[in-house]
């Protein structure tokens, strides 16, 4: 039996950060999520991009959320660099993880899924460990979260780190956090 260690970075962008949609608590939270990228592990780490066009706005949630943002190769689009330099970090290690972008238009992803299933080839008694942090914790964490926990329920464990993640406000976050434990998703405080 082969246990697989996969961190999932969700949107650890600037416009989450510093742009567009700037969230304070977000930039308190990014030393954490370096340090759990350095300081663990990994197997994997996946990385995801909210990915918009230039027509952003015409689009369906650019109608419900009428703020430009993450419009890909933009400088709002990009992972903030405290992020980028812990994965340099990791990856310049022998033996360090394997890693993988997934570029999502919308706040759930089906390509993580396939991603990780493709990468961990499984056998029928392999687990995984799934840790994600990121933002918004409300809307792209929750949404993934709960869709691995649909395609990985029995083949191990999805992790969410609260202080490793910002909601678009405290409340919206711990909400989310609320509906994730519901959802038998195991929420730690820290790492």
């Amino acid at each position: 039996m082969k246990r697989h260690n996969v961190l999932v970075v969700v949107d650890a962008q600037n416009d989450f950060i510093t742009g567009s949609l700037a969230n304070p608590v977000a930039n308190e939270r990014v030393p954490v999520i370096a340090d759990i990228i350095r300081d663990y592990d990994w197997d994997l780490i996946v990385t995801t991009y909210d990915t918009h066009q230039p027509d952003y706005l015409k689009t369906k949630e650019g109608e419900k959320l009428p703020v430009p943002h993450c419009i890909y190769m933009e400088h709002g689009w990009q992972l903030d660099d405290r992020i980028i330099d812990a994965l340099e970090t990791v990856f310049k290690r022998e033996n360090g993880p394997q890693q993988i972008s997934v570029y999502k238009p919308t706040f759930g992803s089906e390509e993580l899924v396939d991603h990780i299933w493709d990468y961990c080839e499984f056998e029928p008694a392999d687990e995984v460990n799934i840790v994600m942090c990121g933002f918004c914790t409300d809307i792209c964490v929750v949404s993934n979260a709960l869709i691995l926990k649909a395609n990985f329920y029995n083949f191990g464990d999805i992790k969410v780190v609260a202080n490793a993640c910002a909601g678009v406000t405290p409340e919206s976050h711990e909400a989310a956090l609320t509906t994730m434990r519901m959802c038998q998703i195991d929420v730690v405080e820290t790492l």
